[in-house]
């Protein structure tokens, strides 16, 4: 595929979205030169499932897919083991090999919805870091003082809060920067919380003698409940979210989130969003409609025009006309009584029975439409009976080994 250098293209892509830029003449100079670029980004396999959030990122790989430039996918199987601090309030959790492995066994196909993974240059950092040797280690960190690390944001107020901050957290950005020398980047894009880690990736190919790479960081997309998206916090939508519930999700975002939603999540041109953030600013527009056409558009990308057609169907038949989910999970009860926050859990509709309790205790349970307040009740099971959790969730009641 020849390299796209039209001004306008390039114009749109370096400004949806983008935080920052570095070095911006150097960027330009490269983009309009007709040279294909490797364009690197990397993901650690963190969780089992690729979040709006990270989404947003390979959008954007994708449309400089789209102007003919080699994107360089590094997924961080040796990097997750240690973990990125970037951002994080206390240390990390330490993944095991195997709970890595098992993460990232379906990133592939999850990427492939937003990426043509035909043309992607695919890598598993351990390729090259598991092959580093101690010397190698104290090569790369001699570029570096334990000041630099101590005064990022996060590392700096952790200090302060007397919070444990690992020797371990120090070497992600070494080997985060050695990935960019394993794959002659020319240019590295990440959230804008990974500044810091690709701005050491610059110095290290510097170190070896390459030209350093140009930066590109990106917007951070806020979570379900404003703050950064994450797995960790569970405030997420992923791309692999049923139809129905990414739909509902995206409808329950707060109405100042719409815009940089239509952002980060949708094709939208960057005209278009402007004049959607001017409508609901103006209030000339129901903030509700606008969620609606979110939604669509976000399901429709993962799912298609006819499935997220669908789920708009689904969604305002639960919650404009009070009705039923044409299509509901089956649980197949085992006993004749449950207790209620037992059988919550058991039918997966909670993560716990506390949180049964609470939710209960909220109103926010309805068994064949009515609500029921009592957490000690013991249910007796009937065929066919519909339990509802929240606004959302709903599963029907079959009674197992039933002739």
């Amino acid at each position: 595929m020849k390299v796209i250098t039209d001004s306008q293209k390039i114009k749109e892509v370096l400004s949806k979205g983008i935080e920052e830029i570095i070095e911006k003449k150097s960027l330009l100079k490269k983009l309009k030169s007709g040279r294909k670029l490797r364009i690197k980004h990397g993901i650690d396999p963190t969780g089992p499932k690729i979040h709006l959030g990270r989404a947003w990122q390979f959008l954007k790989l994708k449309a400089f897919q789209e102007l003919g430039h080699q994107i360089v996918l590094i997924i961080g199987d040796f990097t997750a083991q240690i973990g990125d601090a970037s951002d994080k309030k206390a240390m990390r959790r330490v993944l095991s090999e195997k709970e890595v492995k098992e993460n990232m066994k379906d990133y592939s196909r999850q990427i492939s919805k937003i990426l043509d993974m035909n043309k992607v240059e695919l890598h598993y950092n351990s390729e090259w870091l598991n092959k580093l040797s101690a010397r190698d280690l104290i090569k790369l960190s001699m570029k570096f003082t334990a000041q630099q690390m101590i005064q990022r944001r996060n590392f700096k107020e952790r200090w302060n809060e007397e919070k444990a901050i690992g020797l371990h957290e120090l070497t992600y950005p070494l080997f985060q920067g050695y990935d960019s020398v394993a794959v002659r980047a020319d240019i590295e894009i990440g959230g804008s919380d990974q500044l810091f880690n690709l701005i050491v990736g610059r110095e290290i190919q510097k170190m070896f003698g390459q030209e350093p790479q140009d930066i590109i960081t990106l917007k951070m997309l806020p979570g379900l409940d404003g703050r950064k998206m994450s797995t960790s916090w569970g405030n997420i939508v992923t791309i692999v979210d049923e139809p129905r519930e990414m739909y509902g999700k995206i409808m329950s975002i707060k109405d100042e989130l719409i815009p940089i939603y239509f952002e980060l999540c949708t094709p939208l041109s960057t005209k278009e969003i402007k004049e959607i953030g001017r409508s609901l600013e103006d209030k000339k527009v129901n903030p509700r409609d606008l969620k609606a056409k979110l939604a669509k558009e976000i399901v429709a990308l993962y799912y298609g025009k006819r499935v997220a057609e669908g789920a708009e169907k689904e969604f305002n038949k639960v919650f404009k006309e009070k009705g039923i989910p044409k299509e509901i999970p089956v649980f197949r009860a085992s006993q004749k009584k449950y207790l209620l926050p037992d059988l919550l859990f058991k039918t997966k509709l909670v993560s716990s029975k506390g949180e049964a309790k609470r939710i209960i205790s909220q109103k926010g349970v309805r068994i064949n439409g009515k609500t029921i307040t009592n957490w000690k009740m013991k249910i007796e099971i009937r065929e066919g009976m519909i339990i509802q959790v929240g606004k959302r969730k709903f599963i029907k009641i079959n009674i197992k080994n039933k002739k």
